[in-house]
């Protein structure tokens, strides 16, 4: 069974910069996504139950782009990267490839957004 974690209001699950080898699956609960301007905290996004969370960071294995933290109780699954990449493994190699594409060019995107 896969590692559960809770969150209260205002505490944070990953903060803008850091390293990641897990991401995570909102059971339940609703998180707030920012990112650091002037020295401040600028609310650019918002994730539901039923969303992942840290996904980025945790495919292409760059620091985190965005700081995330809970508006309300939050329960979230733990998604390791071994489990992840077991899996990845047994799938054909285009697969892989079509994952690293898209991520690329969502990180791409996610650099040019103006807060």
């Amino acid at each position: 069974m896969a590692d559960k974690i809770t969150l209260k209001p205002e505490e944070y699950l990953m903060r803008e910069g850091e390293e990641s080898n897990e991401m995570y699956f909102l059971n339940s609960g609703t998180m707030a996504v920012f990112k650091v301007k002037n020295n401040a905290e600028v609310q650019i996004g918002t994730i539901y139950s039923g969303e992942l969370v840290g996904e980025m960071s945790f495919l292409d294995n760059e620091p985190r782009s965005a700081t995330v933290k809970a508006i309300g109780d939050c329960e979230l699954m733990v998604i390791p990267a071994d489990k992840l990449n077991k899996y990845l493994d047994k799938q054909p190699k285009w697969y892989r490839a079509l994952v690293q594409t898209l991520l690329d060019r969502l990180r791409r995107t996610s650099q040019r957004v103006k807060i």
